[in-house]
């Protein structure tokens, strides 16, 4: 668990981390990029004022001049411009203040910019603009070659660095997450322990009070009423002790647990057939659909104790005259188990949730009539992340409870 928790820690930060860094990256070219547009169509709306091209600048900056526009805009830009009568021939293309674009490049980019129907946009590395003149439609293109270059160059050079800032971030996270989740996991380890030890502590007086009663029944007789019901909570407080140590256990060997190739089919077989007559004495039916031949590596002993879980489980909390399914089938690369059956309360998504919780019982009443703890489905969790399975709880109509675990081969 532990184990798991520091993985969602470091999952959890580098995904954050990733989120922030992706959008300070897309938000920085985007403004970068929005500010060679915007310039860029600044200056076209200059040049269209002025059929083309740039009104003269001497002595002092005009007042017409564009805030933030340079009065050096005149030498610093590349552009030409194209004359379309109201036939769409081509009157005048002037290209005098461009050096690389022919009169036939010319005349195809702007048949480019008729066909396209905006009035605004980038035909290669030329962003144009379309106005009306009278009758005569003019379309004014601007080089923003060296400008795109830039935006390649600040892409490439912004990514690498968030790349690099990334691996540098996420080392440090892999190396301190240990220490963030040291706290719980101490906690954690304190509890084991303290389920442990109270186990072993409790099961001594529990053996002395079954001991006493059964010496009192010698006395007073077998069919004393008080001495009887002692002797169940006696025998149901050892139940849960023994579950209670049990799944620490699990939960403290993690990996160590020994693992052989073991014959599913034969296991879950073995495991099934005896619940068939505790089905048949409360008016139930146990029907298994077992594949033959299907093996995988695991702990057959606590596979075992898995399988009968779930079985105990539905039959503790299934109604008389009922069909428990069990089956057990491959899947891909997978071995599937699916125990299901009629609730006899109704299934809420809600409840799913938590049917894995240590003492939780979908019954809000929490009665414990049926024998028992509520701690059976988190042991059968227990067992499961130990194969390095998973399993999960369902109802198909709110009626019907349905636990799948899933095992990889």
């Amino acid at each position: 668990m532990i184990r798991k928790l520091k993985r969602k820690f470091i999952v959890l930060a580098l995904t954050a981390l990733f989120v922030l860094l992706a959008v300070i990256v897309v938000g920085m070219n985007l403004l970068n990029y929005r500010s060679v547009v915007k310039e860029a169509d600044a200056t076209l709306e200059l040049l269209s004022k002025n059929r083309g091209n740039f009104p003269e600048i001497r002595g002092n900056r005009p007042d017409w001049l564009p805030r933030g526009m340079s009065p050096e805009i005149a030498f610093e830009s590349r552009f030409f411009s194209v004359l379309i009568g109201s036939d769409g021939t081509v009157l005048n293309a002037d290209l005098t203040q461009i050096y690389m674009i022919g009169s036939e490049t010319a005349v195809d980019y702007a048949q480019k910019v008729l066909d396209d129907g905006k009035d605004k946009g980038f035909v290669g590395v030329y962003r144009y603009n379309r106005i009306s003149e009278g009758d005569y439609t003019r379309i004014t293109f601007l080089d923003c070659g060296r400008k795109i270059d830039l935006i390649h160059d600040f892409i490439t050079f912004s990514i690498g660095m968030a790349l690099l800032g990334y691996a540098v971030t996420a080392l440090v996270i892999c190396i301190v997450a240990g220490r963030f989740v040291r706290p719980v996991a101490e906690s954690y380890d304190r509890q084991k322990r303290f389920i442990t030890d109270a186990g072993h502590e409790i099961k001594t007086p529990l053996t002395i009070i079954r001991a006493n009663v059964d010496v009192l029944q010698m006395d007073l007789g077998e069919n004393n009423e008080s001495l009887e019901d002692i002797r169940q909570q006696s025998e149901r407080l050892s139940g849960l002790t023994n579950d209670l140590v049990y799944l620490a256990k699990m939960e403290e060997s993690q990996g160590t647990l020994p693992m052989t190739d073991f014959p599913v089919s034969e296991i879950v077989t073995e495991t099934s057939l005896p619940f068939r007559t505790l089905a048949q004495s409360q008016k139930k039916e146990l029907e298994l659909q077992i594949q033959p031949m299907l093996s995988m590596k695991g702990n057959a002993k606590a596979f075992s104790r898995l399988v009968s879980i779930l079985i105990d489980n539905a039959v503790k909390y299934s109604p008389e005259e009922s069909r428990i399914n069990l089956t057990l089938e491959k899947q891909g690369r997978h071995i599937q188990l699916t125990v299901a059956n009629p609730s006899v309360i109704p299934v809420k998504q809600e409840d799913l949730k938590h049917v894995f919780e240590r003492f939780y019982r979908m019954d809000s009443s929490r009665n414990s009539e049926t024998g028992g703890h509520g701690i059976g489905l988190s042991m059968a969790q227990a067992i499961a992340e130990e194969h390095n399975g998973k399993i999960s709880a369902s109802t198909p109509d709110g009626s019907t409870f349905v636990v799948t675990a899933s095992f990889p081969i």
